[in-house]
Formats: structure tokens, sequence, C-alpha cells
């Protein structure tokens, strides 16, 4: 287990400078395009749906949106579910972004030579999976 945690965080350190090449121009820390991702993949969420969803405070990502709002690639709308707690939404800015996000990625990985075959990446990403979810379980 000691091994795959050095391996991960050896893969986090790597994929974060990559993240620096592709990104770098654009401005926004690794964690503000996490949650451009996010909303881009699951839809608008309350500022408490993506802390849950981080492990992290509310009060954490309220200051990653913040700065999205005032670029104009979010915006917080009405919640009919929350009177207070209102949904952080892509604009067409933010979306345009993660489209070029996604269209760099995609790049960079169809260019990527990785020495292992497509079921020993499904082993490892189910390895991984159930890594985090035995964290996630014990803090519960």
């Amino acid at each position: 287990m000691a091994a795959v945690i050095a391996e991960t965080a050896a893969l986090f350190r790597r994929l974060r400078a990559a993240a620096e090449e592709l990104y770098g121009q654009v401005a926004l820390s690794g964690a503000r395009r996490d949650v451009l991702s996010d909303l881009a993949a699951h839809g608008p969420q309350t500022v408490p749906q993506l802390a849950r969803a981080r492990s992290v405070t509310r009060q954490h990502v309220q200051a990653l949106v913040n700065p999205l709002v005032e670029a104009g690639y979010v915006e917080l709308l009405d919640n009919p579910a929350h009177r207070r707690s209102r949904l952080v939404s892509l604009t067409p800015r933010g979306e345009g972004l993660v489209d070029e996000m996604n269209r760099r990625e995609t790049e960079v990985l169809r260019v990527l030579e990785v020495a292992a075959r497509d079921d020993d990446l499904e082993r490892a990403v189910d390895a991984l999976r159930a890594v985090r979810e035995a964290f996630e379980t014990r803090d519960g």
C-alpha cells in the first residue's frame, strides 16, 4: 500500500507539472480548473456540494469560485431547493474554456505512449478507486 501511495504522489506531481505546461497561459490554478471541469461534467452545484466532493471546507471552495465569477467563467444562480445556497453554473465563456482544456488534454494523451495494455490501465483505475473509497469510508 505504501508503494501505491508513493507512486500516486509521484504521478500527481508529474501531472501538476504537465498541467502547468498546458494551462500556464490561462492563469488558473489546478483547483479552479478542477471546479470548472466538475461543473461541466455534473452540471450546476452549490458550494457545499463542491466542497463535499473534494473533502475541503465550503470556505475553501468559495475562495475558488469567487475569482471564477469575477472572470466570467461561472455565475451564481438562484437555487429553488435552498434559498441561501446558490448554484454555481458555467457560463458560455466557462464552457468554452473547459472545451479548450479538454482539447489540449486530448492532444497530449493521443501522443503519450504508455507501456501498459488497456486492461492493465483498467485494473489500475479499479485499484486506485478502491483505495480512495477506503479513505472516504474511513473519513465518513
